[in-house]
Formats: C-alpha cells, structure tokens, sequence
C-alpha cells in the first residue's frame, strides 16, 4: 500500500509540475453553458455528454447532432436570460433539450413539459403525418434537490405503473441534481460522473484532471479555460455572473419576505386564539362588553359572536 501510495503522489506531483495552473469559468453560468455546449463546431461536447448522460446503445448511440440554437454571444449578451438551455437533433431525428437550472422557480415541471410538448407540436405542420413526429428528450441539470431519488441521475418515461410497458415512447426526462453529487476525482467511475464532476467542480480546479480519455470532454475542459476567452466574452461571462447573483437575492427576498409573512399570520392567529379564550372567561364571568373589548383588543362585533356561541 505505501508503495502504490508513493507512486500516486509522485504521479500528482508530476501532473502539476508539467501542467500550467489554469482558470477554469463556472459551467453553470449562463453564457459558459452555451459556449461550451452550443458551438456547432464543437459538437462532440454535446455528442459525448448526451451519450454519457442517456447511457446509449446500439441504434441509440448519437453519432452527430445539429444545433438547432447554436450559441451566439451577440444574442445573449447583455440580454435576459431566464432560461439556460441548448436545442440539438441527432442523426435519427430525435431533439435534445439541454436546460440548466441554477435557481429552482415555481412551476418548473409543468414548464419542462411545456417545452417538450411545444417541440414535438413544432416537428409536423397541420395534416402532415404523425408517423414522423420523432422523441424529445429533456436533460435538466439542477443547482438544487428536485427529486426524492437518492442518486444523483434519474430518469423518467412514461409508462404503466403496474406493469412497466411503455406504450407513449416519444418523451423522456432525465435530471441530473448536482448537489447530490458528492464524488471526488479519485471516485470517478464511469463517463458520466466525469461531466457532472467537471460541470459541478471546473470553477474550483486548478489542473485539469489527468484520467480525462474522452474527446468530447477534453475538449470541453479546453474550452472552459479562460485564457482562451476573449475579453468581450470574459466581460459578458462576468455580466451573466451579476445577473445570476441577483436573480438569487430576488428569489432568496421572496421567500424570506413570504417566511416573514407566515410567521406574522402565526402570530396574529395565535394572539386572536389566545385573547378569544380569555374573552370567553370574562364573559362568562359577566362582565360588560367594553370592559372585554379594551382587555382583549377584540371588537364589539367579534365579542358579540363568541358570546352567541357560547350560548349555542
């Protein structure tokens, strides 16, 4: 053991004294994904990671995508973005969604299914034949808990439930929910631990990792290196990165100020409850109507009705 041990080290420190120390940019961040995942010219990225992701096989293996939203920075620069997502058909027709999701929003289900119905509605015109509608298949990468699945990578199809026969083929969701991704880089088994390591982790590394044997990845390792940035990129990546932080304070203000109201209400319910109690005792003790109201804050009216119910 001390001998592998040695050889280990010995090989981490030949890693880094031979290899520059990098910047890598956060994958998450808006304008990153895109680049990295969206350029036309570098489709294997997109190729390698759908493979990893849908662990395809046989006539399922993607061979070559088309982007059907290629990045442009001229198009999302300084722009809104809400949604982070990259659009691709492969070789047999079928059509990948691709969507990150830094901040979970209200509705996000309901929206994903939204998109991946719209697109399959998109594929035909009015009476043109259903036969060639093709699958949609939604990937969504989460910066969030969004499952009760324990595992980091889930997948989802419709199906029977009592049987498991899948009779509606054409829509498939996987989801991959980074903060239950845990491994480190000595843990790393298969190729798709490698991309959501690399998505989850890249910002944080200074060494690319040295068991990268994988085209699409090394090239998306090479991409997200930032001295291969230019400074309108960089400045665009840093203007995403502010929009990100403040898009987190809005929601991170919406629910502290709905926790604030809850807990206001709570209050407001308990005290009520509390003063009704003690309206109930002192009317039964007989005492007047105004002497209760300016004890117990409760109105003239709402005294009146507590009193008719206890005489019910």
């Amino acid at each position: 053991m001390e001998v592998l041990a040695i050889i280990f080290r010995k090989k981490r420190i030949f890693a880094i004294q031979n290899f520059p120390i990098m910047i890598f940019v956060d994958i998450k961040n808006d304008v990153a994904f895109r680049k990295i995942f969206g350029d036309q010219q570098k489709s294997e990225v997109l190729v390698s990671f759908l493979n990893a992701v849908l662990d395809t096989q046989g006539d399922r293996i993607i061979t070559r995508v088309t982007l059907l939203n290629p990045f442009q920075l001229s198009a999302y620069s300084r722009a809104k973005a809400t949604i982070i997502d990259v659009k691709a058909r492969d070789q047999a027709g079928r059509e990948y969604i691709v969507e990150m999701q830094v901040v979970e929003v209200a509705g996000l289900s309901k929206r994903m299914l939204y998109y991946t119905s719209r697109a399959y509605n998109n594929q035909i015109d009015s009476g043109e034949k259903y036969s060639e509608l093709t699958p949609v298949i939604l990937v969504g990468i989460f910066n969030f808990i969004f499952t009760k699945n324990k595992h980091y990578i889930s997948h989802h199809k419709l199906m029977d439930t009592a049987t498991q026969e899948q009779i509606v083929e054409d829509f498939e969701f996987h989801f991959i929910e980074l903060p239950k991704f845990q491994k480190q880089a000595s843990e790393l088994a298969s190729l798709v631990d490698k991309w959501v390591y690399f998505i989850k982790n890249a910002r944080n590394l200074d060494v690319e990792p040295i068991d990268v044997d994988d085209d699409g990845l090394k090239t998306a390792y090479n991409l997200a290196k930032k001295y291969n940035w230019s400074k309108t990129d960089l400045d665009d990546y840093d203007y995403a990165a502010m929009r990100e932080q403040d898009e987190r304070g809005k929601y991170q203000l919406i629910e502290q100020r709905a926790t604030e109201k809850g807990m206001e209400k709570g209050l407001e319910e308990g005290l009520e409850k509390g003063m009704k109690k003690v309206a109930e005792k002192l009317l039964k003790e007989g005492l007047d109507f105004a002497f209760i109201s300016k004890v117990t804050q409760l109105s003239l009216e709402r005294i009146a009705e507590i009193q008719n119910n206890i005489s019910l």
